[in-house]
This record gives structure tokens, C-alpha cells and sequence, in this order.
């Protein structure tokens, strides 16, 4: 019983320290967001998908509210935002978004993170061209037709739309994010969202295979274990 309620125990406190983790990043970059762009989600659109985000992910709502209510006060912390990019193990490209009070201590973090897991930091622009920025919705579906028709008679400027294994994938600008959505949830008011948001989606994949993916892995936790990142992006393809 000792050993096992250990390893609960370690489980519990792993799982309590990446809720914190997500909390924070949340809290932070809401309090950035309503700051620049005004504390009310009806007048501040990135804002208001952070918010449905940050409910998506289960953050409570004091941590939310308590973001909103520092950005009312106007003083507070000045962050900055940061972006790394390079290289990882198996040759994959990396995007890392930070958001930062002090971006020597995050450019010190996010090199290590590189350096000692075999991947190689490069300068701005260095693997950003192979992404595009898009948002991306994916929910149950079987006619992808069906969708393309509906977004195009709601003047929806749409990338691209898929099916696989029953999961529409709906690509659009990332200017397009809310036009989508109304169009998508007044024409389907049950749908249900496995993920909206918009990210840098890779233009080619690239296959990670062998030693690699397990350095693939410890190389990833050792960005999301820094404070400062807030989003990490790559078009590393795991193989089995």
C-alpha cells in the first residue's frame, strides 16, 4: 500500500503542478490581452476567445476574473512577448511564443532547453515561413462538402476543410476565426468543439523516429516546464 500510494501521491502532485502551469499562462496572458485591448470581452475579441479557451481547459473563475480585474487597475507587471525558433531533435522545426517581465531569464531558459536536448535555437524567421497561421476548428462531422458550402454562403474566407476517421478539420485565416465560429454555431447550435484555436499549423510534417523520440519528448517538457512559454508549435511527426 506504501509504494503504491506513493506513486498516487507523485501522480496527484504532477497533475496539481501542470494545472498551476496552465493557470498561470492563462491568468497571464488574459491580463496582457484585456490590458492592450480592453477589459470587456463583448469589445475585445481576442479577449473573449481566450476566455471560452480558458473555460475550454477548465481554468476557474477567479483565476480569470482576478486577470481581468489587474488589468483594470492599469499598473501591474509590463510583459513582453518573445519568439524562439529552431530546430529540434530528428531535424523537426519549432516555434516557441513566450510571454515575458524579463527576456534575458526566458532567452536563457529557452536555450538551454534546446542546447541540451539536442536541437539547435536559430534566429527570427528561421522556421517560421514553413508555418501558416490559421485558425483551425475540428468537430464530429461526415460531409466536408456540406461544410465548405455552408462557410462559403456565409462569406467565410476558408484554407481549406477535411475529413478523417469522422473529425471535420475547418483551416481559415486566422483573421477569419470569428466569422467561422458564428457561421459553425448558428448553422450546427449543437456543435461541439474538439479544438478551436488559432495556432501555426506546419506546412510539411516531419517524420521523428528512432532515439529521437524519446528526446523529441524530454526536449518539449523542458519547454513547457519554463514559466515564460506559452505556446510551443512543431511539425514533428511521432513515429511508433
Amino acid at each position: 500500500m506504501g509504494r503504491a500510494y506513493q506513486n498516487k501521491k507523485e501522480s496527484m502532485a504532477k497533475t496539481a503542478g501542470q494545472k498551476t502551469r496552465i493557470y498561470s499562462r492563462y491568468g497571464k496572458e488574459i491580463y496582457v490581452v484585456a490590458k492592450q485591448g480592453g477589459v470587456e470581452p463583448d469589445g475585445n475579441l481576442s479577449l473573449r476567445r481566450l476566455i471560452e479557451r480558458a473555460k475550454k481547459d477548465q481554468v476557474p473563475a477567479h483565476v480569470i476574473e482576478r486577470a481581468i480585474e489587474k488589468a483594470k487597475g492599469g499598473g501591474g507587471e509590463d510583459y513582453d512577448t518573445a519568439r524562439y525558433e529552431g530546430f529540434g531533435p530528428g531535424n523537426c522545426m519549432v516555434i516557441v511564443d513566450c510571454l515575458t517581465d524579463n527576456v534575458k531569464r526566458t532567452f536563457t531558459e529557452v536555450r538551454q532547453a534546446f542546447v541540451k536536448n539536442d536541437a539547435k535555437l536559430g534566429g527570427p524567421g528561421t522556421v517560421g515561413h514553413m508555418f501558416d497561421h490559421q485558425a483551425v476548428f475540428v468537430f464530429a462531422g461526415d460531409d466536408e462538402d456540406a461544410i465548405l458550402e455552408l462557410l462559403m454562403m456565409a462569406d467565410v474566407d476558408v484554407s481549406d476543410v477535411e475529413l478523417e476517421d469522422g473529425l471535420i478539420t475547418v483551416y481559415a485565416p486566422h483573421t477569419e476565426y470569428f466569422k467561422v465560429k458564428t457561421a459553425l454555431t448558428e448553422a450546427m447550435p449543437e456543435v461541439n468543439f474538439e479544438f478551436d484555436n488559432i495556432t501555426f499549423v506546419p506546412q510539411d510534417m516531419t517524420k521523428v523516429e528512432g532515439e529521437d523520440v524519446a528526446m523529441f519528448e524530454k526536449f518539449i517538457a523542458a519547454l513547457e516546464d519554463c514559466d515564460d512559454v506559452q505556446n510551443v508549435y512543431h511539425n514533428a511527426e511521432i513515429e511508433d
